[in-house]
Order: C-alpha cells, then structure tokens, then sequence
C-alpha cells in the first residue's frame, strides 16, 4: 500500500518571494524622505520647499497614473516577465536617484520609480488568487504587505546609517539599486504564473489550491480591456476607492513628513530622526499578520461582508486618536509610541482591502486592483502639498499641529466609507458569477 506524497512547499517559497520584493520596493520608495532631510543633501543640492513637496509627492503621482495600465498589462500578458521588468527598472531608477545634480534630475527619477512600482501590487493581489488557498487570503495578503512595511520601517534607519557612514547621500540609491538587479534575476527563476505550471508543484499542492474554486486551470483568455462601464458605476468600488484615497492622506504623513516634522520642531538630529521613524513604522508592522488573520477569522465567523468591512473600518478611528495623543507628547520615545499607533491601526486593516478586491475583482484581478490602489496613492501624492497649505494657512505657531488634525480628520472620513464596502459585491457580476478564482 502506497502513501500519498504530502502537498509540496512552492507556494510558500512564491509568498516568500513576493514578501522580499515588497520589502524592496518599500525600501526604495520611502528612502527619499531621510534622503532629503539630510545635511549631506542639503549641503549639495539647494530645493526650496515647493521643490521638495513635489520631489515628494512625484513618486506617488506616476505611480497612482500608472497603476490601471500596470494592471491592464499583468492581466493581459502575466505577471512573471512584467514583475521582473518592474523590479530591475525601479532599482535602476533608485540608483539614478543618486545621480541627480538638481530638482528637474531627481523629480525625474522620481517619477521614473513611481512608474516602475506602479504594476508589482497590482500584480501580486493577482498571484495570490492562484498561490494561496481559497481560505487564507487575509493572511497570504497581511504577509506581502509586511514586507513592505518593514521596508517601509527599516528605510528611515537604514538610509540614516549608510549616509551617515559613508558621509554622501548618494551611497543610499546606489546600494538600494544594485541589491534591486539581482532580486529580479532571483523573482524570474522562482516564480510561476500557476501551480500547474510550476515544476516543483506536485499533485497534492495542486489539489490543495484547487479546493473550492472549481476549475482550476491558468487563464487562456485574459481580458484585453478594463471594464470601464462596471467600475465607474460600482458604488461599492467606488466606496472602496474612497477608503483608500482619505487612508493614504492620514497614513503618508509618517513616511513624507514625519523625519521633516522631527528634525524642524522636535530639533531632533539625523541619526535620532531616522531612528524614531523607523520605530514607529516598526510598531506598525505587527498590525499585519493579526490584520490578516483577523478578516480571515471574522469571515468565517460572521461572512465576508463583515469579515472584510470591521477591520477595514474600525482601526481607522483608533489611528485618528493616536494622531491626537501624538500631538501631546514631547519625549521622542513617546513620540515613537503615539506615531507607531497610527501606523499600527493604519495597517491593521490592510489585508481586509486586499481580500476584499480579490473577492470583488474577477478575473479583472489586477485592474481592478489598480484602480482602487490609483485613487489611494492620489492620496499619498497630494499629501505634502496638503500639508504644507495646512501649515501655511493655520499654523502660526509652527508646531505643526494643523497639519496632524488633517491626517486625523482623513483616518475619521475612511473609517466611515469602510462601512459601505461589501465584499460579496462583484464588480463584473456576471464574470465573477463563472469565474474560479
């Protein structure tokens, strides 16, 4: 008597994968805020604020336009060539980051980095319909985004270090961009379209992923065409895009203006700065895995609808109220704790809008995908500007206060249209109706 073989391990080393490369491009994206704030830069190259509020805000820009045809693209031609592509590009813009003389040079780079990142999100909320089971989505979701968020956290302090050593701020993009060329040869070998299609995927891991979604076979007929119609009729995506939108103006503060906010009003220095940046943002990576295991539980328990919509919703509020505290505390530690906070409730209801599009999308995965994450990161890309007219307008006092009322009220805003989002609401009915993803 034979015993069947146990399920494979692929589609762990595909998540693991997928969680590097989001540590990657979070680690890229957010360096430039501890870039510019540091007297290396400052001393070499000479931005007036408007300048540094659109150097800023231009990554989020290309990457908020660029998401719908990133998407587009994956869906239509397959994410393991376009991922590669986005990886080396991104790492080659980081690197041209450093080589920047001045504002055109560096917005330019900046822009060009948004433009490449824009697909791997994308993308990635694609792959997991495929890579991860039926049941588990939440929590495949909460571990690609803490990739990011550990990027994300480590970024401030590690950009800090290499400045700081090596004494020019251009070592940061350079290291960045040559550790980003060999994670995209490393992705290609790796990574697969499908389980079927995976050479070390065995029947049982096949089988395992199969369950409950029917005929699971790679998609012969991917959609040429984004479902204009469907999307801009869907109250329910659009409610979703809202959520992202106002989440990202309260979120974006912690990686665009917090080190700025440090070293201006608290009189912190480069290396404290960075620091306090990092240990905030670090606080809000455990918000993930218990944000992914949370909608997963609280789906079984009372369906997706809820499952999905609580922990979206709620932590959006507890966010709003540690913006509060933070602007009552002077201990730079306290300080760490307050800003952890908002990251932690921030992220915490992450992996619930990450399941919610899978559940909402189709097979228009990556599209769809696109579209909500364009209108969130339109949010990240006003929020310097935003900011700045807050400040200008209201704070005569320069302790920035205003400006942290805004993120507050946005969180506030968020929370509310969350409770409209319901993930047992397809956007194409009648394709999600016949799909198996």
């Amino acid at each position: 008597m034979t015993t069947a073989a146990p399920p494979s391990r692929v589609r762990f080393s595909i998540l693991g994968m997928a969680t590097v490369v989001a540590f990657l491009m979070y680690l890229d994206r957010i360096c430039l805020a501890q870039i510019i704030s540091s007297d290396s830069f400052q001393k070499n190259i000479a931005l007036s604020s408007s300048q540094i509020d659109w150097v800023k805000g231009a990554f989020f820009w290309a990457y908020a336009l660029a998401q719908v045809p990133a998407g587009w693209l994956s869906d239509r031609f397959g994410a393991r060539a376009l991922i590669t592509i986005y990886i080396a590009s991104w790492s080659l813009f980081t690197a041209a980051t450093s080589f920047s003389w001045g504002f055109a040079t560096l917005l330019l780079a900046r822009l060009g980095c948004g433009l490449a990142e824009a697909g791997y999100y994308p993308a990635s909320s694609g792959l997991l319909t495929r890579w991860a089971h039926l049941e588990c989505r939440g929590l495949a979701s909460s571990c690609i985004s803490w990739g990011g968020r550990v990027g994300g956290a480590l970024a401030p302090w590690l950009t800090a270090f290499v400045i700081l050593k090596s004494g020019d701020w251009r070592w940061a993009g350079w290291i960045y961009g040559f550790a980003g060329v060999f994670v995209a040869v490393f992705y290609w070998k790796i990574f697969r379209e499908h389980p079927r299609q995976h050479p070390r995927c065995n029947d049982a891991e096949i089988a395992l992923l199969a369950e409950g979604r029917g005929d699971f076979q790679p998609v012969k007929n991917p959609p040429r065409s984004f479902p204009w119609r469907p999307a801009c009729r869907s109250v329910n995506l659009w409610m979703a895009n809202g959520v992202q939108f106002f989440t990202n103006i309260g979120w974006a503060f912690l990686i665009l203006s917090l080190p700025d906010y440090l070293k201006k009003v608290m009189r912190l220095d480069d290396g404290m700065s960075g620091t306090i940046t990092t240990l905030a943002l670090t606080i809000g990576i455990a918000a993930l895995p218990v944000g992914g295991m949370a909608t997963d539980y609280l789906s079984r328990r009372f369906g997706r609808r809820l499952g999905r919509m609580l922990p979206m919703s709620v932590t959006k509020f507890a966010a709003a109220g540690c913006y509060v505290a933070a602007m009552w505390v002077d201990s730079p530690w306290a300080m760490a704790v307050a800003f952890g906070g908002v990251a932690f409730f921030a992220d915490i209801g992450l992996p619930a809008m990450w399941t919610t599009m899978q559940d909402i999308s189709g097979k228009h995965q990556a599209q769809l995908f696109g579209w909500a994450n364009m209108w969130g990161n339109f949010g990240a890309a006003i929020q310097p500007v935003l900011f700045t007219a807050v400040l200008k307008a209201w704070d005569v006092n320069h302790d920035h206060h205003e400006g942290m009322w805004l993120c507050a009220a946005a969180f506030i805003v968020a929370g509310l249209l969350a409770w409209f989002v319901n993930a047992e609401e397809p956007v194409v009915r009648e394709e999600l109706l016949s799909s198996p993803a």
